[in-house]
């Protein structure tokens, strides 16, 4: 592993222990030129994913990307951050234990939907206003009342 702040080549795992409900390896690294000290985390990833967009173009699948745009929906939401990560790596075992190399993006915003109703009703709506493209005070009106009749 690369040091990031000298990029020297020959870093040094000082700790290693399991993370993330135990489908993550956090290794605490050290590199013994800068003497800099970092953090690293592996993850099992059982196949490659293409993300197909709209424009019908493919790009690679990005976890980050995918983690971003739900703690940009959950953004000042009191949400515990186990449970947002939790959310996270169901939505990637999903999509990679479909079988599919290449997962529509229109699917991957139907998994965070689902997700995010059961974190937090708030970041939902957020999330939702922006993947079905609302472009009036109806739309809202329209999903709250969605969201309303599965509450009864």
């Amino acid at each position: 592993m690369r040091c990031p702040f000298c990029q020297s080549e020959d870093t040094q795992v000082k700790d290693s222990r399991p993370a993330e409900d135990g489908v993550a390896i956090r290794r605490r690294r050290v590199c013994p030129d800068c003497g800099g000290r970092f953090t690293t985390f592996e993850r099992v990833q059982l196949r490659e994913l293409a993300v197909l967009k709209k424009s019908g173009r493919k790009v690679p699948f990005d976890r980050d990307k995918l983690m971003r745009s739900v703690e940009i929906a959950l953004r000042k939401r009191n949400v515990d951050p186990d449970r947002v990560e939790r959310a996270v790596s169901g939505i990637v075992r999903q999509l990679e234990s479909s079988g599919e190399s290449e997962v529509a993006a229109d699917e991957i915003g139907r998994l965070v939907m689902e997700a995010l109703k059961g974190l937090d009703d708030v970041a939902y709506v957020r999330f939702a206003s922006v993947y079905r493209n609302f472009r009036e005070a109806r739309d809202f009106h329209d999903l709250l009342g969605e969201l309303k009749g599965e509450e009864e």
